[in-house]
């Protein structure tokens, strides 16, 4: 019963008086009672998940199968050490494996010089390159599937939607169940004879005194699991496993609305386990172990967690005051929720959320989805209204960085956790919200801060991130320290850093498809890209593809994209910098028909709008509200069909699910690598239930060409230190490129190249 569903957890002393004759028959009924629940549960429990693997199996085949078509049929010679005529096989047209494994060992005796002997060996080695791959594939649903009549998919909904409709506690039922099982089921046989006077009368003094200490023992594992009410979790789980089985189309619609619940358990259940060591970020053993030891309690959660999932609440939790810098569309916000649903069972009571305003309203759905704590909204004209009662009742409340600064530091150790979202918002420690949350971090016991881009730039700023939470580890993370290599960096960090990387521990995530698409400048984009050179505007230079928008090369491309997306249904997610070319794209687009903050139809552009006007949702901006910005979002999610959201990458790509896209376009690359990064990981993320198609519009022989030149260098330096990687080859000094430095040298190198220097122009970026 692990994760807080302990039957015998925290047991009450025994009691003096042992019961015998009818007092004894009667705990022991009520054990026998127990155990047979914890026993049918259990079993429901395995005929359900059963089914789920049953359904995967013809699932698995088929992939096996369409994998073996790549591989030529040369591979058997690894498998038989060479003993296979395989160039009789090949001649004969036998030219992959998968040919070999579907036919029969008469059909491979047709060929001229395979003999019975080596007919059946190549059949035997084709089925265990099968049996080797079978380890491997990865069984996907996709949601254009419900609209097909493939009969394997849709039993695997169903299959599925029988343990999702069982419901979050079934975990702790079946782990309940199993601790029944091990331990009340061994203490009845010795404690029998006490149920019955004459029998204890007739046996042993040493066998009385055992019985006698069975039926106590007995007694409390009773009266334990009473107080814990699993008893009533076991009546429960049993009722749920029997519901009936959904219809097809019903489960698949459950499916699209709850897809991450399904793709988790698929995953768990296709036992595509991540590698352990990169599940638990590549820790020293010691800390990895003392993570492992720390008990997680799920009484206050309401969701159930991956393994590194469950690792990165435990690691939170042991290690005291951490970095969660897990990759976009891991669930770090889940993984706060449970630390703060373990500490509320530790008897906590209240706990305060940090984060940006967009996203706020988020946070208070997840915290009150996912668990039984109440969140308080301290943001906006109620936050008045909404500290007092956060003060009065406990639980969390949810907060930004300016209003912080508002509040009064406690005297004391009074919350059970701080957990700062987007941390790396304070990563430079003279600012105001900085010193803000450092002060709040001073009074806590437990501090999380949970980003995905801990180092943009410079090891430094991660420095200053460990600063507020463990600055005794300061000294061993010096740049000499760094330059010898990522290992030691990610050594001297371990204590309070946790890094998984989605490609890992992520399974189930459909693949991800990347494509530049580089267009010409046209006539007009152009004069005006070479007027921004001349002035040292490298702001105007990233948008001057967007100058003329009749003409523009890039709107053309981007209303093909659109119309591509249209025509197969698809929900798709617009990206700029600026908010001009968000402009521009909604009138590319032709008549606003969705809902948001611009009303009316702009003009029409070059070759017009795309046909059928799609729901368009935008501009996404930082002028918006929170509670806009998430009206937006959700309305886009909810559209039927096709629909586009224009977002500015800074609003739209931090904090915000934009799992409804399947289709990312970005309107000219970014100065940070992990802004992109970012943005794509609000529509690439767990939930996600189609392939998403990333876009990425560039001009050839411009600014876009450059910065991806020069921030390719940047991208290696992250991916040397904040990710899991090989030892860098430099230090990060030898490689950072800022944004006012990486502006100055494009700007400097643009003019030359179109020997358009002017001495001491500046740019202006």
């Amino acid at each position: 019963m692990d994760d807080g569903a302990e039957a015998g957890a925290g047991r009450k002393p025994v009691r003096a008086q042992v019961p015998l004759g009818s007092g004894a028959r009667a705990v022991l009924d009520r054990a026998d009672r127990l155990l047979a629940a914890a026993r049918r549960v259990a079993d429901d429990h395995t005929d359900v998940r059963n089914g789920v693997l049953k359904a995967i199996i013809p699932l698995r085949d088929a992939l096996v199968r369409r994998e073996l078509e790549g591989v030529p049929v040369s591979r058997l010679a690894d498998v038989t050490e060479g003993r296979l005529r395989l160039g009789a096989l090949e001649q004969a047209g036998y030219t992959n494996v998968r040919k070999v494994l579907d036919s029969s060992a008469y059909e491979l005796c047709l060929v001229p010089g395979i003999g019975t002997q080596s007919a059946g060996q190549a059949i035997v080695a084709a089925r265990r390159l099968a049996e080797a791959m079978a380890e491997h594939v990865a069984v996907r649903l996709d949601a254009d599937d419900a609209d097909d009549t493939d009969p394997d998919s849709t039993a695997l909904v169903v299959a599925l939607n029988r343990m999702v409709n069982a419901g979050p506690d079934i975990p702790r039922a079946v782990a309940a169940a199993k601790r029944i099982d091990s331990e009340l089921a061994p203490l009845l046989p010795p404690a029998r004879p006490a149920g019955d006077r004459l029998r204890m009368l007739l046996t042993g003094k040493r066998r009385r005194q055992q019985a006698q200490r069975a039926v106590r023992s007995v007694d409390a594992f009773l009266t334990d699991a009473a107080d814990s009410e699993v008893p009533l979790l076991l009546a429960q789980a049993a009722t749920d496993l029997l519901r009936p089985v959904a219809p097809a189309a019903e489960a698949w619609l459950d499916f699209q609305v709850r897809p991450a619940d399904h793709l988790v358990l698929l995953a768990e259940l296709s036992e595509l386990s991540p590698d352990l060591d990169a599940a638990e970020g590549f820790l020293p053993d010691d800390i990895s172990e003392r993570v492992r030891a720390q008990r997680l309690d799920d009484t206050h959660r309401r969701v159930s967690l991956r393994g590194y999932q469950a690792f990165g609440a435990r690691f939170a939790l042991a290690q005291r005051r951490v970095i969660l810098g897990d990759e976009m569309r891991l669930g770090k916000t889940v993984q706060a929720i449970a630390a703060l649903a373990h500490l509320k069972s530790e008897g906590r009571t209240h706990f305060l959320v940090v984060c940006p305003a967009s996203v706020v309203i988020n946070w208070i759905r997840e915290i009150e989805s996912r668990s039984t704590l109440r969140a308080y909204r301290v943001h906006g004209q109620d936050r008045t209204v909404a500290l007092a009662q956060w003060t009065r009742h406990g639980d969390v409340a949810v907060t930004t960085y300016d209003v912080l600064g508002t509040l009064a530091v406690p005297g004391g150790s009074t919350l059970g956790m701080l957990v700062v979202d987007e941390a790396h918002y304070v990563k430079n420690p003279e600012t105001r919200r900085s010193r803000t949350v450092n002060s709040w971090a001073a009074h806590t016991d437990h501090v999380l801060f949970l980003t995905g881009t801990p180092m943009e730039n410079r090891v430094g700023e991660f420095r200053n991130l460990v600063r507020h939470l463990q600055p005794a580890l300061l000294p061993g993370i010096e740049y000499h320290d760094v330059a010898i290599g990522s290992e030691s960096f990610r050594k001297a960090v371990a204590p309070a850093y946790l890094r998984r990387n989605q490609q890992d521990v992520l399974t189930e995530l459909p693949e991800l498809q990347q494509v530049d698409e580089w267009e010409e400048f046209s006539p007009a984009a152009r004069a005006a890209y070479r007027r921004a050179v001349e002035a040292g505007n490298f702001m105007a230079m990233r948008r001057a593809a967007y100058a003329d928008p009749a003409t523009s090369a890039k709107l053309r491309r981007l209303r093909e994209l659109v119309a591509d997306a249209a025509s197969n249904g698809l929900k798709v997610v617009v990206f700029s910098f600026f908010r001009d070319v968000l402009t521009a794209a909604e009138e590319a687009l032709g008549p606003k028909t969705g809902s948001g903050p611009l009303t009316g139809p702009g003009p029409e552009t070059g070759s017009g709008p795309v046909t059928g006007s799609p729901t368009v949702f935008g501009p996404l901006t930082g002028r918006l509200p929170a509670a806009r910005r998430q009206e937006l979002v959700d309305g886009f999610a909810d559209a039927p069909g096709h629909a586009v959201l224009l977002s500015q990458i800074q609003s739209g790509g931090t904090g915000l699910n934009l799992q409804a896209a399947s289709v990312v376009i970005l309107c000219e690359p970014q100065v940070k690598p992990t802004l992109e990064t970012q943005a794509v990981a609000r529509a690439h993320r767990m939930g996600q239930l189609r392939h998403v198609q990333v876009h990425r519009l560039l001009t050839a022989d411009s600014v876009d060409q450059r910065m991806l030149q020069l921030l390719g260098t940047k991208k290696r330096l992250f991916d040397a230190y904040a990710r899991h990687s090989e030892v860098a080859e430099s230090t990060p000094e030898a490689v950072d490129i800022s944004e006012q430095s990486l502006a100055r040298l494009i700007v400097a190198e643009e003019q030359e190249r179109m020997a358009l220097a002017q001495g001491s122009a500046s740019p202006v970026v």
